[in-house]
């Protein structure tokens, strides 16, 4: 018996440590922009990404 509680953790674990990784690379790849291209170019390309958008 208790190695279905186990099995159904991992199962449930699984998606939050694949949202965390994905979120880890969006913010590792944010702010390697924001130190290539420097702070009021970035918020520009923000900006203009945002604008784009809506």
């Amino acid at each position: 018996m208790p190695t279905a509680p186990v099995a159904a953790i991992r199962h449930t674990t699984r998606p939050i440590l694949v949202v965390a990784a994905v979120a880890g690379a969006v913010l590792t790849g944010t702010l390697a922009l924001w130190a290539w291209y420097g702070t009021a170019v970035f918020a520009e390309m923000v900006l203009a990404g945002l604008a784009a958008c809506f």
